[in-house]
């Protein structure tokens, strides 16, 4: 894969997840180049990916980021 490649997600996640395992991982290359951003469980990386907007991707980031959600 090259840096440019689109079409082979490079998964990333949050430098907040630490090494504790329960992580979400998506694809930012893949999600500038469709709109689409695909977001998989770190667990499981053979596992089903989901396909999500970015404009939905992206107001859920805005809502974490804001407390929206409460915590666990």
């Amino acid at each position: 894969m090259t840096t440019t490649d689109t079409t082979t997600p490079y998964w990333v996640k949050s430098s907040y997840s630490g090494n504790g395992g329960t992580c979400v991982e998506w694809a930012p290359r893949t999600a500038i180049a469709t709109g689409i951003v695909p977001v998989r469980d770190s667990k499981n990386p053979t596992g089903p990916v989901l396909s999500v907007p970015a404009t939905a991707f992206s107001a859920f980031v805005t809502g974490v980021r804001a407390g929206d959600f409460g915590t666990v």
